[in-house]
């Protein structure tokens, strides 16, 4: 072997050898980059006025600003309690009725007009009707959040409850199991994917309310509240680091619970 190709065999063994970052690690980034370089080009293009779209960077800069020395953080908490409160309540309350209806056909079908009417209803339709109950307070923007998450929970648990694998039940009855066993250790069982489906929905649906809630109920607090402010007297720079920081949030949220639904429902689908 020619002692002059060894340092570029070398040097070729060892690239070889350097770790390597997967190019299915960087696809998730592609999207992002790509929507703020097309922000960044609009705004250099003068497409929109400065004054109605500023740019990537001064958003950016102005939302951090805005959550370390601000009072965009307490909003944001304010908005994150407000749906953790609804989720809360729509999940404890939908989950059981849930699967209490889905385990008797006849019961659900009794009540499935109802529950498909007010999950089809617009959540904002039903704003003036919550305000007459529950007035102009956090109670109403919780209260008309939890009802459509309690909706759609139970929806869910149902359907889960109902669409059990037959074949599961007849083999426990054919092993001996009682209704209550049958209930406790197939029907929840297999409904659980079915009710995270739910759940994933019910916070995001929950988190929308809430913000939407805050815009036109009313509020001094939450990132709707600051969103609707920023439009109203042209603050754009904080209402679309509202909207960004709003977004951001509920993106979070759903990782949650992706990763909640990954590692406790691991048998879905098997």
């Amino acid at each position: 072997m020619n002692v002059a190709t060894r340092p570029a065999e070398r040097a070729r063994a060892l690239a070889a050898t350097r770790p390597r970052l997967p190019l299915g690690m960087l696809l998730p980034i592609v999207g992002p980059v790509a929507f703020i370089a097309l922000w960044q080009a609009v705004c250099s293009a003068h497409v929109v006025r400065e004054v109605l779209l500023p740019t990537p960077f001064a958003t950016l800069t102005y939302m951090v600003d805005a959550l370390v020395h601000g009072t965009m953080a307490s909003d944001a908490l304010v908005t994150v309690t407000r749906t953790l409160l609804a989720f809360a309540f729509g999940a404890v309350v939908g989950v059981p009725l849930g699967v209490a209806l889905g385990s008797n056909a006849r019961v659900y079908r009794s009540v499935e007009f109802l529950i498909d009417f007010f999950r089809s209803t617009p959540a904002s339709a039903l704003i003036p009707l919550f305000i007459l109950f529950f007035g102009i307070s956090d109670v109403n923007k919780v209260a008309i959040a939890g009802f459509s998450v309690l909706l759609i929970v139970t929806f869910n648990s149902a359907y889960g409850v109902m669409n059990a694998r037959k074949t599961r039940i007849l083999a426990a009855k054919v092993m001996g199991a009682s209704s209550v066993q049958i209930f406790r250790d197939v029907l929840l069982y297999e409904s659980l994917p079915q009710t995270f489906v739910g759940l994933r929905n019910g916070i995001s649906t929950a988190l929308v309310i809430v913000v939407v809630a805050e815009m036109f109920i009313g509020s001094d607090q939450g990132l709707g509240h600051r969103i609707i402010e920023g439009e109203q007297v042209l603050q754009v720079t904080d209402m679309y680091a509202s909207i960004i920081v709003a977004g951001i949030i509920g993106y979070l949220l759903n990782v949650v619970f992706m990763l909640v639904d990954t590692r406790l429902i691991h048998w879905s689908g098997k």
